[in-house]
């Protein structure tokens, strides 16, 4: 069965050739594009596929997709998958919570672990997700941790000097070298 591209408008035409030559595009994309500008210039599904080393039932798929929704049709359908686990108000709840200072709700420290959120999400507004859940939905937004804080950073608790009190005495001053 031959198939060929129905009658294109010239915005189609314009988008078509436009994406066949594109090198931003996605490849997928460019592809189906190529397809659909061949079969306009008059050749044949199996010198399409020849030309762009794909299977001839590939191209008939593309050339259809194409007559039955335009430049639509060549994108990726949506595709069946498990449902999203977490509502959107869920996610936004976690990032809100990441987002505050933990002082500010009442807690008693004044930076998140990831061990600090999850208990305070799953005890104080009962969403219930892992720790490693909750770094992959704040990596999604862009968002990440800081490293743990060192002895060499700057103090948490701004009385820090006068809990630990003096330095001893017995520390033996090192001379700079001239």
């Amino acid at each position: 069965m031959a198939i060929r591209v129905r009658e294109m408008t010239s915005e189609e035409v314009e988008v078509v050739q436009r994406l066949a030559r594109s090198r931003t595009e996605s490849a997928r994309l460019v592809e189906r594009a190529k397809m659909v500008w061949l079969s306009r210039q008059g050749r044949r599904v199996g010198q399409i596929a020849a030309e762009l080393n794909l299977c001839h039932e590939t191209v008939r798929t593309w050339l259809r997709r194409f007559n039955a929704d335009g430049v639509a049709g060549l994108q990726d359908a949506p595709r069946p998958g498990i449902p999203p686990k977490y509502t959107a108000a869920q996610v936004g709840e976690v990032l809100a919570a990441a987002l505050t200072n933990p002082q500010e709700l009442g807690l008693p420290f004044n930076c998140w672990t990831l061990d600090r959120l999850e208990t305070y999400l799953n005890e104080v507004k009962g969403i219930t997700l892992k720790r490693s859940r909750i770094d992959e939905l704040l990596l999604a937004e862009g968002l990440r941790w800081r490293k743990h804080e060192t002895w060499f950073s700057a103090r948490v608790d701004p009385d820090f000097a006068e809990k630990r009190g003096r330095s001893r005495s017995c520390t033996v001053l090192r001379r700079r070298a001239v």
